[in-house]
């Protein structure tokens, strides 16, 4: 273990206080945890970089981390009412889909990496504005009239990326490229 990744478990414990502080409707401090969970994303990959201490764990519990929070984001919004419901199937089903396609890489017996494409990052950044405007909004009770275009752009990239990284797997299922 090293500083990244208590970053990093730090982002894992704080979902537990978001989902409590959305439930009992304190969608201010919901929002501030969810800012400081967003920020170790950020952090904890700059500092494994920067100090050279990236490590196997890391690159497992990152992105799970991130499936983690904007799952349970984005499933506790839908629950409040505040999100589509069609935005967070298309959320959650592509995080379903990577993670159980991820299990059926490991279980073929095939080795990989699992390396964020760009596409995949932008998603990301997507799906994290979108959590933080529907809670930024909510908290001032207002709406955006930008906020379709920002789900339908979420959706897109969400799906796209989706497709990417399903592709990935079936090269590396396949065995033809690594």
């Amino acid at each position: 273990m090293n500083l990244p990744n208590y970053i990093t478990l730090t982002r894992i414990i704080l979902i537990p206080f978001f989902i409590n502080l959305m439930i009992y409707g304190y969608y201010g401090a919901a929002l501030i945890v969810f800012v400081v969970a967003c920020v170790t994303d950020a952090l904890d990959g700059m500092i494994a970089r920067l100090t050279k201490s990236q490590t196997e764990l890391g690159a497992f519990l990152d992105p799970m981390a991130d499936k983690l929070l904007i799952v349970s984001a984005f499933l506790t919004l839908v629950l409040l009412r505040m999100l589509p419901v069609w935005l967070v199937i298309i959320v959650v089903s592509r995080d379903v889909i990577l993670v159980l396609g991820s299990v059926a890489i490991y279980f073929i017996g095939r080795d990989f990496k699992a390396r964020p494409s760009f596409i995949g990052k932008a998603t990301t950044v997507l799906q994290l504005v979108v959590v933080t405007l529907a809670l930024a909004l909510n908290n001032e009770g207002t709406t955006g009239g930008f906020i379709p275009v920002l789900h339908w752009t979420t959706a897109v990239f969400t799906i796209a990326s989706g497709v990417q990284y399903v592709v990935r797997g079936i090269k590396i299922a396949g065995n033809d490229v690594q």
